[in-house]
């Protein structure tokens, strides 16, 4: 048996190859079944990936993110020196059945996206505001050339 292709393994689907490879439609399931759990990937809910942009300002990072619909209770925002990660959920108001549906594009559930920053921040200085559904993190950039005269206290009693 040929191993699943990074596509096959991240979608769950196998490909079907002619007869000759021993694969028919009474093999498939069981083809599935014994595939390992990563190749089920697709079956179990997952994080949705949160759209970003990012700019930089000459003191600030800038992180924007549109997130309608989520209460900003509902959001958790971690910020390391290096690192930024997003994760919230957007809960679904279903205001007719399934199959009244024409055309099901918006993204319900929870998300979650970390975002590597291009050089370091000053965490205690960030700030998180979100207007009409739009999320914007200012991330002031910290200072390298920044130096400060430090004095030396003595230690010698008297």
């Amino acid at each position: 048996m040929k191993k699943p292709s990074f596509f096959e393994r991240i979608t769950g689907s196998i490909r079907l190859e002619s007869q000759d490879d021993g694969f028919s439609d009474a093999h498939l399931e069981d083809d599935v079944s014994d595939a390992p759990s990563e190749w089920h990937a697709a079956e179990e809910p997952e994080d949705g990936e949160l759209p970003v942009d990012m700019y930089q300002t000459r003191d600030a990072i800038v992180i924007r993110a549109l997130v309608a619909g989520v209460s900003p209770d509902d959001l958790n925002i971690s910020i390391t020196r290096d690192m930024v990660t997003l994760k919230g959920v957007r809960e679904e108001v279903q205001e007719a059945p399934d199959e009244d549906y024409y055309h099901r594009e918006l993204f319900w559930g929870s998300f979650s996206r970390s975002i590597v920053l291009p050089e370091e921040i000053v965490i205690d200085e960030a700030e998180a505001r979100e207007k009409h559904g739009l999320l914007e993190i200012i991330l002031p950039k910290l200072d390298k050339g920044r130096s400060a005269r430090l004095n030396v206290k003595s230690l010698h009693s008297k």
